[in-house]
């Protein structure tokens, strides 16, 4: 990104949470890591893990990690999104990603210093390319690391994205977010994150 970054990005009090917060949610959800690792083996072949190709902050690239819950591993210039009854997801995966389990290895990638707790969520690669073409502020995004949670997701912007004006929406939480952060404002994110993954009927 030309120019300086925006204080998002560089606040270090952010980054210093962001450390005590993953090594502790880490240690706390340990055992819970472990369950969902050995049902996906025993499901279906191929590791527990899932890496694919993310654009960070500054459109850096980097390997998201998550717990497999499908059958197949998409990375590459083509990778197409979850749908609503994706015959691709295993019984394991419906239950993890219904409950977002699958994205707490995430926390090591914000102990790398990859990703945020609070920020926009990362998008795969191909889907970059496709919708950076057709909305010119989509870019704009990776003035901040990408989160676990964030501002789009809270309001429900979450799950697969079928038009673009879909995408639209998400993107414009995004920039809010980021033109607005503070402090205050992550930990409401992190606070309302706990019903919106309750309630949402759009995560499959």
């Amino acid at each position: 990104m030309p120019g300086p970054l925006p204080r998002v990005a560089r606040d270090l009090r952010k980054r210093v949470l962001d450390i005590a917060a993953a090594t502790l949610l880490l240690i706390l959800f340990a055992p819970l890591l472990l369950l969902a690792g050995i049902a996906i083996r025993l499901e279906s072949p191929g590791p527990a893990l899932f890496r694919q190709t993310r654009g960070g902050l500054a459109g850096a690239p980097f390997q998201i990690l998550k717990l497999r819950t499908m059958r197949c591993r998409e990375d590459g210039p083509e990778v197409m999104q979850a749908q609503r009854g994706d015959d691709r997801i295993t019984r394991v995966g419906r239950l993890l990603r219904a409950t977002s389990i699958d994205e707490l290895p995430q926390l090591l990638n914000v102990l790398r210093g990859d990703m945020s707790l609070v920020g926009p969520r990362p998008h795969a690669t191909a889907h970059d390319a496709y919708y950076g073409a057709r909305i010119p502020e989509y870019y704009a995004r990776y003035q901040a690391r990408p989160g676990l949670t964030g501002l789009a997701q809270v309001k429900g912007l979450r799950g697969g994205t079928e038009t673009v004006d879909a995408m639209r929406q998400r993107i414009e939480a995004d920039l809010d977010y980021i033109q607005t952060w503070s402090l205050r404002r992550d930990f409401r994110i992190v606070l309302m994150t706990i019903p919106s993954l309750l309630v949402t009927d759009n995560a499959y």
